[in-house]
This record gives C-alpha cells, sequence and structure tokens, in this order.
C-alpha cells in the first residue's frame, strides 16, 4: 500500500503550525535554503509548493553554515555529529546531534554552526516559505 509522498504529508503538517512573530533581527540575513559555506551551497531544494518547503542540508567535518535565519521550522537528523552552534546574541554552545531526533522551533530563529565532529551532519529542513 502507497503512503504518498512522505514530503507532501510533512508539508500538510507544516502548515497546521501557527506562525509566531519574533524579535530576532533578520536584517541582511540570508534565509537557511540560501545560506552556505565559504562560498558553497550546504542546502539542497528536495520538495516545494507555493506554502512550504522541504530540503536537506549537509555538513562534513569542518564545514558549517554562515550565520543565516529559519521562519518556524521541522527538522529530523538523518546523518548525527558534533555542531557549534551560535546564536544570534553571540552565544556559542556544542551540540550533540544524534540520527533519528527531530526539533521544532515555534518562532524566526538566527544562528550560525560549524560541525566540529568526525562524522558528516545531514539533516531534513521542512518550514513554510517565506514571504
Amino acid at each position: 500500500m502507497s503512503h504518498g509522498n512522505p514530503f507532501a504529508l510533512i508539508a500538510a503538517l507544516m502548515l497546521l503550525a501557527p506562525l509566531h512573530a519574533s524579535a530576532a533581527d533578520t536584517t541582511g540575513l540570508p534565509e537557511a535554503f540560501d545560506a552556505g559555506w565559504q562560498g558553497q551551497k550546504t542546502c539542497e531544494l528536495l520538495f516545494e509548493t507555493d506554502e512550504v518547503r522541504v530540503g536537506r542540508c549537509t555538513f562534513p567535518p569542518g564545514f558549517g553554515h554562515e550565520k543565516h535565519y529559519h521562519v518556524p521550522h521541522f527538522g529530523y537528523v538523518l546523518e548525527g555529529s558534533t555542531l557549534e552552534v551560535t546564536d544570534d546574541q553571540g552565544e556559542t554552545r556544542v551540540v550533540e546531534t544524534v540520527t533519528g531526533d527531530s526539533w521544532s522551533t515555534d518562532a524566526i530563529t538566527v544562528h550560525s554552526a560549524l560541525n566540529i565532529g568526525d562524522t558528516t551532519a545531514r539533516y531534513l529542513i521542512v518550514e513554510p516559505k517565506p514571504d
């Protein structure tokens, strides 16, 4: 029995999530799917409708994601690693991501990240399309 496109199901679920305003300053920052690392793309668009998009972001050891923002989104860890994440206040923390884990946010977030682990980090990101 076919369950259809899994991205379409996730996209439909994202449309049900309320969008909340945030005080995060995104002026001059790229959206997550447009941000890269030292001139190289790190995210690939996998699925898109008029309302939502799904991307896969890949960060080999030593690669990161320049400072960027996300609208409220859902993330799923395809392959985990150790990341150094710096938030919009300049606070840095080390995050261990685990394959199969997920997270979601209900506000606009701003951060940068660097893979300081020994393995490639890979994520699916599902988010409403920004205006």
